[in-house]
């Protein structure tokens, strides 16, 4: 067994797809694979989702999509950040993306989408300018979806007042407010975190009917007790004060199970144990109540363990942990399932 295993189930995630189009009622589905897909590969997962019903793929920026154009040649991909240079458009319009236009500067040749800042005060523009011949949407960002009801409200309408008249796709919402706000929906939605079986509410994804689409697992690589007064890891963090099985599992930060995340919680052989002490680069300690043989298999992710809990925990969201966690053969093993 490699140091860790990554398992991605694109059954899950076509199945989350059909869950978002169900919410939409009609409105188009964008999938976003920034990112890598989240981390979880963006061309296996963009590619499942277009099958599921998906209408366009989303990235943020235009090497990016030209990955994506090289594997899936003929699906729609909508680059969401600005190109930030010429040959970035050019690249571009010879790979059939489409780009976001935040400064109203809309480039020939190339499909664009023009983007109002409604309040979420990042890139954006003030007031739409008069529609061109390469523009086929208008879209914002809205800020507070997952926590701020009124404000989102007063986003939509903003947005919605702005685009009247328009006649061009408008898209606003996303995974939050697909799941959330009727009056988001407009033409098209582009989910990201809710495709990949995640909550955008920081809550049991099962409650918006949701599967967790990563498996990440490991197993114990050594065992052992510590006497009373000893202790495991940088900076004495834990100390036993009893005797204390623990097993040291060949994961860290360097593989993206952040530092922040000691006194989550793992499953060793089915069971939820205590990540304790401080997580080094390529290891971390849990905490176990009896004697366990080395080969032991340890979840890190799925099977009852969320991506929520340990975003909680290190204070953080389940977007970012999910981003970060390495899937170079050189440290874990990725594989695809469809179940």
């Amino acid at each position: 067994m490699h140091r860790s295993e990554l398992t991605i189930d694109l059954g899950a995630l076509r199945r989350n797809v059909r869950t978002l189009l169900r919410a939409l009622e009609g409105a188009q589905l964008w999938a976003v694979v920034k990112a890598d897909g989240y981390g979880h590969g963006a061309v296996d997962v963009g590619g499942a989702a277009i099958g599921a019903g998906a209408s366009a793929l989303c990235v943020a920026t235009v090497e990016e999509g030209l990955e994506l154009r090289r594997e899936l040649p003929t699906a729609r991909v909508v680059v969401l950040g600005p190109a930030l240079h010429a040959r970035a458009v050019a690249e571009a319009r010879d790979a059939r993306l489409e780009l976001t236009v935040v400064d109203g500067e809309v480039p020939e040749g190339v499909r664009c989408h023009v983007k109002l800042d409604t309040g979420m005060g990042r890139y954006g523009l003030a007031e739409l300018p008069a529609p061109g011949r390469d523009v086929v949407g208008v879209m914002s960002h809205l800020a507070t979806a997952d926590t701020d009801a009124a404000f989102a409200e007063r986003q939509i309408e903003r947005f919605r007042a702005a685009t009247a008249g328009y006649g061009l796709t408008r898209h606003l919402a996303n995974s939050a407010a697909a799941l959330r706000y009727p009056s988001a929906r407009f033409d098209a939605a582009r989910c990201g975190v809710a495709v990949y079986g995640l909550s955008p509410f920081a809550e049991d994804p099962e409650r918006d009917g949701l599967e967790p689409v990563l498996r990440w697992e490991s197993q114990l690589a050594q065992v052992k007790e510590l006497q009373a007064g000893e202790s495991t890891g940088y900076g004495r963090l834990f100390v036993a004060e009893r005797p204390t099985w623990i097993g040291l599992v060949p994961v860290g930060y360097g593989d993206g199970f952040r530092r922040t995340l000691t006194g989550t919680s793992v499953r060793v052989a089915g069971e939820p144990r205590r990540v304790i002490g401080t997580i080094s680069m390529d290891s971390f300690a849990v905490e176990l109540d009896r004697e366990l043989p080395v080969g032991t298999p340890v979840v890190l992710l799925g099977g009852g363990v969320s991506a929520e809990e340990h975003a909680r925990v290190a204070g953080t969201i389940n977007y970012e942990l999910v981003s970060g966690i390495e899937s170079d053969p050189r440290r874990a093993r990725r594989t695809v399932v469809d179940a």
